[in-house]
């Protein structure tokens, strides 16, 4: 039971990679927003197309988010990139959460890692997620925050199940189309395992200390995305970046100049593609778009 319930923790956690921050999610989001656009832009290789398309990793149940001009494009395109391609009930996820997330040397049990007024929270937390908190007192900091923070998405209810990438993954299974992610599993996880311990605990503080504002955050964020309004995106995603810049470094520069040489390297091949990545990688000035235009290559606004 324990390792289903960290699966489903790690899953759900992973599937918010991109950060959100766990006051950015909340149950009692608008379940339909009306005129739906989401941002999609457009860049060519001398063979190539790729749509890039910022997606939103959960959603609420029955949200409507293809527009024709989407569709159009998830026909054209003859394989689907994701961040990482992580099946929600794939056991590896917790495997590589403990073989990475396990410390090799006692740290203070997790409940000394966050301020007093936390302890009680996060106790409570730990027996949502029906994990000892002794098992958390094993975990690097990050790790423990990961199980925790998939507490906070399962009880919002929104769901990586009804996320952008699910729907897109069983759409171009379904066509017999590749599934690709620029990532593995074990690099995602690794991304915060190069985290300092101080800054492992301000992770951990930030997904403990649950906010009173959830709603209007995610009101506001699923409204932006919809509405592919990217001066709004990039606001509500950098209220929880500005807070924590290396966690920003990590989780957004650095991964998005990586993915830009992915991607030029694919468009100096032939095809098309749909590469659909959390929407915060493609605003602000370290987004994706601006990385390859370091590349020499511009990305065109198409919906």
């Amino acid at each position: 039971m324990i390792a289903y319930r960290l699966r489903a923790g790690i899953a759900a956690a992973l599937a918010l990679l991109q950060p959100l921050g766990a006051a950015a999610l909340e149950a009692r989001a608008p379940r339909h927003a009306p005129a739906v656009r989401p941002a999609v832009w457009q860049v060519r290789g001398p063979h190539a197309t790729l749509w890039l398309f910022g997606t939103i990793h959960a959603l609420p149940p029955h949200f409507e988010w293809q527009t024709p001009a989407l569709r159009q494009i998830i026909a054209r395109a003859d394989r689907l990139v994701l961040e990482a391609v992580i099946d929600r009930d794939d056991p590896r996820s917790a495997q590589a959460l403990m073989r990475l997330g396990t410390a090799a040397h006692p740290l203070p049990p997790i409940t000394e890692r966050v301020p007093v007024r936390l302890r009680p929270r996060l106790v409570t937390m730990a027996g949502k997620a029906g994990v000892p908190v002794a098992l958390l007192d094993r975990l690097k900091t990050w790790a423990a925050a990961m199980v925790l923070f998939g507490v906070t998405v399962n009880g919002l209810g929104v769901s990586g199940d009804n996320g952008v990438e699910e729907q897109l993954k069983a759409s171009f299974r379904a066509a017999g189309k590749p599934v690709e992610g620029l990532e593995t599993l074990d690099q995602q996880l690794g991304f915060f395992d190069t985290l300092d311990e101080g800054e492992q605990r301000d992770f951990l503080v930030s997904v403990v200390d649950g906010k009173d504002d959830d709603a209007a955050d995610f009101g506001r964020m699923l409204g932006a995305w919809s509405h592919g309004d990217e001066r709004a995106i990039r606001a509500s995603f950098d209220k929880d970046m500005k807070a924590d810049g290396a966690l920003r470094k990590v989780l957004i520069a650095r991964r998005n100049a990586r993915w830009a040489q992915l991607i030029a390297a694919r468009l100096k091949q032939s095809g098309t593609g749909l590469l659909a990545v959390g929407a915060g990688h493609l605003v602000g000035p370290d987004s994706v778009q601006a990385m390859l235009l370091r590349l020499g290559y511009r990305a065109r606004r198409v919906q």
